[in-house]
């Protein structure tokens, strides 16, 4: 299985995975440089990765205490426009608010997001799909370790296909949540979408 590619796991299964997995150390941006400085081309690695968070603390929003602040997620699907959910204002309001998917087509998900103050280790986007309250699908994705930069960042996750069929018609309720190896919960929100037959309503 390749890196990134969506990991459906059943239910329990989960939490045997993370009680054998043992996230490493957690180190500051200062402890990094200070690492291997007889490396030059470590060193060159680390600073480049590192950008301007090197030089300094990055706070993009000083008001908001969180490391990762999730901004977007966007429904991407080939020709079609781009399909964004606000994830910065009140998270209740998007229940209303329902993505339509054209049975059997290809899509991504990809959110955006800022990373300030800290470096944070092995973020992860999971995901669980309910059709009338019952449970249909879950899925995590590994996004991976990111540096503060004042830039927004985003990742992009592999293609999924919409169910299709008559029986696939229908609402669907998401929970989304963005968190990390030390089970920091930067962000969970509820939306929905509906597959129909074509994209008009």
């Amino acid at each position: 299985m390749s890196e990134g590619e969506p990991v459906s796991t059943p239910e329990g299964v989960d939490n045997e995975i993370e009680s054998s997995y043992k996230p490493p150390p957690e180190k500051s941006i200062e402890e990094i440089l200070a690492a291997d400085q007889e490396d030059e081309s470590l060193r060159k690695y680390k600073e480049t990765l590192l950008g301007n968070a090197q030089s300094g603390v990055v706070i993009v929003e000083p008001d908001n205490p969180r490391r990762v602040i999730v901004k977007k997620l966007v429904l991407v699907v080939a020709d079609r426009p781009e399909i964004a959910l606000d994830l910065s204002g009140d998270l209740s309001k998007l229940k209303k608010e329902t993505f339509v998917i054209k049975e059997g087509v290809s899509y991504k998900i990809r959110i955006e997001f800022l990373v300030q103050r800290e470096i944070v280790h092995g973020l992860k986007y999971v995901q669980k799909t309910y059709r009338m309250a019952v449970p249909v699908d879950k899925m995590a994705h590994m996004v991976g370790s990111y540096a503060p930069k004042t830039e927004m960042q985003s990742y992009t996750t592999p293609s999924e296909d919409a169910p299709s069929g008559m029986m696939a018609r229908g609402s669907y309720v998401v929970q989304s949540l963005f968190t990390d190896d030390d089970k920091n919960e930067h962000l969970k929100w509820e939306w929905t979408f509906e597959i129909k037959k074509d994209w008009k309503d």
